[in-house]
């Protein structure tokens, strides 16, 4: 037995499996996060939405990149004050716009012309664009990050719809995610029954015939399933609005809160021209 254990555990279906329950612990852990006692998590959800989404702005219009940097600096003490780690940053949110940025970011680094980076074959004009790129990708990733770990999905949704965001997209949304959840719920079930019933290693070549199979089983369950579940939806009344038991109510921490929101990002608008 101690012989078969290693030859198995670098299968498709383990890592599958691993990465279904990665994804579902993300998830779970995001919720979590948003029922804690920071102090983002005491605010108003319409102060959030509109404050990040104010500093996105102001991070997007920014020409300068110290100005930047300071976002992302109160985005981190942000984060620090709302008891989101920091190694859930880097893992979450910088890794992924790191790698995403910087495919884009490296051939302008060579690809720019203008004055040669101290005798490297880069440009400084290539340096300031990258720069730009993956600092801007960054801090607004770790913003969004920091809303989506503080507040309740359907928190956010109801505040877009108050902002009078078109009820067609929050409904996208709002189904996007639900539907993500039922897909990554029901792979899982599936790669643990096969590997249940699994006793040797499998070839590389029934890994990927089980892939294709899968994938195509997968997506009809969870279309039939999406459409049993938004009938169900229907028959109970849903017509594309977001209806929660709690109230929003501006409190006095909320209006300075958002207070603190609007005169940050119009600073940074203003200096970072």
């Amino acid at each position: 037995m101690s012989d078969i254990h290693p030859r198995r555990r670098g299968g498709f279906i383990e890592h599958t499996l691993e990465g279904l329950r990665s994804a579902m612990e993300r998830a779970i852990y995001a919720e979590a996060s948003a029922s804690r006692t920071g102090v983002l998590q005491r605010l108003d959800p319409r102060v959030k939405v509109a404050g990040i989404l104010a500093l996105i702005v102001s991070v997007a219009l920014a020409a300068k990149l110290w100005l930047i940097a300071a976002v992302l600096m109160l985005a981190i003490v942000l984060a620090a004050v709302s008891a989101i780690p920091i190694g859930v940053l880097a893992s979450r949110a910088w890794l992924g716009a790191l790698i995403f940025s910087g495919v884009i970011a490296v051939p302008a680094l060579f690809l720019t012309p203008g004055t040669p980076f101290h005798g490297m074959p880069i440009t400084l004009q290539g340096l300031r664009t990258a720069s730009f790129l993956m600092l801007r990708t960054g801090t607004a990733t770790t913003l969004m990050l920091v809303l989506a770990y503080t507040t309740p999905w359907t928190h956010i949704l109801k505040a877009l719809r108050i902002f009078r965001v078109p009820v067609v997209f929050v409904v996208i949304l709002g189904m996007t995610c639900r539907y993500i959840l039922l897909m990554l719920e029901t792979a899982h079930e599936m790669f643990e029954s096969r590997q249940s019933r699994t006793v040797n290693r499998m070839t590389p070549a029934e890994s990927r015939r089980l892939a294709v199979s899968s994938s195509g089983v997968l997506l009809h369950k969870t279309l039939h399933m999406s459409g049993e579940v938004y009938l169900a939806m229907q028959a109970r009344g849903f017509r594309g609005e977001v209806y929660l038991l709690d109230d929003f109510r501006m409190r006095p921490l909320d209006w300075f809160a958002l207070g603190a929101f609007a005169t940050v990002a119009a600073v940074s608008i203003l200096l970072g021209r």
